[in-house]
């Protein structure tokens, strides 16, 4: 079972020229690669990462409307039904300090529909948060406190990491205070189709994550921050080893994004793809699965005004490689619309370049989500 544990534009977040921004030691630098201990490289990052800390109505059972008429309640000898106030429920997460500034990121799920946000630091310093903006594709919420003298963690190239780096794992799981604990990164590019929007591009790691480490930090061991800790996969929603974090790459575009905008804009295609499967490969002469079957163009889009046609498979986007249909849906998100940009196709036993510019993608239109 997957779990996920409008005023003026703010001005863009700048990490450096913070006083107490946590900066990354040298490789090799003592007691960091340490096989002992990571203790120094807690030390140093732990203070960024703070507990969050929410507020909402709890939703009422739904029932049918006509349950709510009076007139209903009076003609059928009911009970006037009264009326309650719904409960407060409150939320548990966690959260990461990447700006001098005071900005923090976290999940969407973490403060999602929430009333009154707060943070608290693992100094116990306690702080009202403001909701910069928030995206439910991403998973991604961007957080602010009117604070300057914070601590702020660096953040790393995630597209760096590899399988079998030592990541350390920080956040506050079922409401104990922070916690850390330590593993490798297991795989890269996952995608478990729980974000609304699959724009998934996760680190999977075996460093345990429990549910409230959700929007915590993922910690290199030179004490960079690689990632945003989001899912977790488990039949008993514990922690078995499997675990997910949003890559820190993607994470700062849609931060800058939300900050600059109050929102997130994603390129499209227009297209719909799927995987290719050994009988796709067969007939059209591939003799690899890497890529994209485009299974339909939409009439009027960027890829049908460009010439792209059912049929074809994208191979590269940008010069860049693609691998599986979610790496390709990630590239054309992660770029802004009206770019210019060069596909390149296998059609009929050979390799075609086309040019086109990206259309917007409507996030709501769930059928072509990311393509």
């Amino acid at each position: 079972m997957l779990q996920r544990d409008e005023p003026p534009p703010v001005p863009q977040p700048t990490v450096a020229n913070s006083p107490n921004t946590i900066t990354p030691a040298a490789p090799g630098s003592a007691g960091l690669a340490s096989q002992n201990s990571f203790a120094d490289v807690v030390d140093r990052v732990a203070p960024a990462v703070v507990s969050i800390h929410s507020m909402r109505q709890a939703r009422a059972p739904r029932q049918h409307p006509f349950f709510d008429d009076p007139r209903f309640r009076e003609f059928f000898g009911l009970p006037r039904t009264p009326q309650r106030e719904a409960p407060r429920v409150q939320g548990l997460g966690s959260g990461v300090i990447v700006s001098g500034e005071g900005y923090v990121l976290t999940n969407h799920h973490v403060i999602d529909g929430a009333e009154e946000i707060r943070v608290e630091l693992s100094d116990r310093r306690v702080y009202s948060a403001k909701l910069v903006g928030s995206d439910p594709p991403s998973d991604l919420a961007v957080l602010k406190v009117d604070e300057r003298n914070l601590p702020v963690l660096t953040m790393g190239d995630s597209d760096r990491a590899r399988v079998g780096d030592v990541v350390l794992a920080i956040g506050n799981p079922l409401g104990l205070e922070q916690t850390v604990t330590a593993g490798i990164i297991s795989a890269k590019g996952r995608s478990t189709g729980l974000s609304d929007g699959s724009f998934e591009d996760f680190l999977q790691t075996d460093a345990p994550i429990n549910q409230g480490n959700s929007g915590g930090a993922l910690v290199s061991a030179s004490g960079e921050l690689i990632g945003i800790n989001s899912q977790i996969l488990s039949p008993t929603g514990g922690n078995i080893g499997i675990g997910f974090a949003i890559p820190v790459n993607m994470a700062k575009n849609v931060m800058d994004q939300l900050v600059r905008n109050g929102e997130v804009r994603r390129g499209s295609l227009g297209v719909t793809i799927q995987p290719l499967t050994a009988q796709a490969m067969s007939r059209l002469g591939l003799q690899n699965a890497r890529g994209a079957l485009v299974n339909s163009v939409v009439s009027g889009g960027a890829a049908d005004r460009a010439g792209v046609q059912a049929g074809d498979v994208i191979t590269a986007f940008n010069g860049n490689a693609i691998g599986d249909p979610n790496s390709l849906r990630n590239a054309v998100a992660g770029t802004p619309p009206g770019t210019e940009v060069s596909l390149t196709l296998w059609r009929n036993g050979r390799e075609q370049q086309v040019r086109l510019r990206l259309g917007e993608l409507n996030t709501t239109a769930r059928a072509q989500r990311g393509e």
